[in-house]
């Protein structure tokens, strides 16, 4: 933790969604040591049935010992993540990672699913990605360890997820398709580039806000686990550390994590998408 520590001082990261959940466990890890953070999210307000605001989140990353700004806006709009980079290099002199968290779902049948609800995850989930990566790209140029990571899930051609709800599985793997592309385009620039997925359900308001959501939180892991992962990912060596689909749970055990009881979900925790 040391090492992290030493490496995450004053670097900054911006992120898409990170006022609650996967995005806000994600900040807070490298906040914790010492970074900075730009927060891009829709939520000014509270929500009803969501915890946290763009400005809470923000409030919780100082706590933590990080420097943080909110930024209220649509990952979708261009000139909304304009303005989200341009945020972070005057308050914070530069950007250093680039975490595409925003993600839309709908689970629908094909026949059951609204054009409305396809456009949305397209949107938010591939163009959202795209507009993102690419205004953070001057600035990672510059930055002396450079990553850019996605929140989406290994390819995985399985009918059991192509058959089970194409159009979302279509918006993640182009996620997955974009990051796995700009891996090898910029690897002659030294920017890396991955994707990161949870090995299991993760306790976030998606999963409580679904049908038997109590019990299925008591299996789902603490987002505080991806949070981990991918400070683990970006702690590490931008130019040798590039076009990988990472799992968080294997990815830390790897890293010497012996022992994930501490995240929860039980002992059976109840296995995500796309992962046969």
């Amino acid at each position: 933790m040391t090492s992290q520590q030493q490496l995450f001082t004053d670097r900054t990261m911006v992120i898409s969604g990170g006022s609650r959940g996967i995005g806000l466990a994600i900040a807070h890890a490298v906040a914790r040591q010492g970074a900075n953070v730009v927060v891009l999210a829709k939520t000014a307000d509270p929500h009803p049935r969501l915890p946290g605001t763009v400005h809470t989140a923000v409030a919780a990353l100082e706590a933590a010992g990080g420097k943080a700004v909110a930024v209220v806006g649509d990952v979708r709009n261009e000139e909304d993540v304009r303005r989200a980079v341009e945020t972070g290099v005057e308050r914070f002199g530069g950007i250093d990672y680039c975490v595409n968290n925003a993600s839309a779902i709908a689970t629908a049948p094909t026949a059951e699913l609204t054009a409305k609800r396809f456009d949305l995850m397209q949107e938010i989930n591939i163009r959202g990605t795209f507009l993102l990566t690419r205004a953070c790209l001057p600035h990672l140029r510059r930055a002396p360890n450079p990553h850019v990571l996605t929140v989406a899930p290994p390819l995985n051609p399985s009918p059991r997820w192509l058959g089970a709800h194409p159009a979302y599985t279509q918006s993640k793997y182009g996620m997955t398709l974009l990051s796995l592309g700009w891996a090898a385009e910029f690897a002659p620039e030294g920017i890396a580039v991955n994707c990161l997925w949870p090995q299991t359900y993760i306790a976030t308001s998606a999963v409580a806000n679904m049908p038997d959501g109590q019990a299925l939180l008591a299996s789902s892991r603490d987002p505080r686990i991806m949070g981990d992962a991918a400070a683990e990912i970006l702690s590490r060596p931008a130019r040798h550390s590039t076009g990988n689909c990472y799992v968080d749970a294997p990815l830390l055990i790897e890293s010497g994590v012996t022992d994930l009881s501490g995240y929860g979900g039980g002992d059976h925790p109840i296995p995500d998408m796309f992962l046969d």
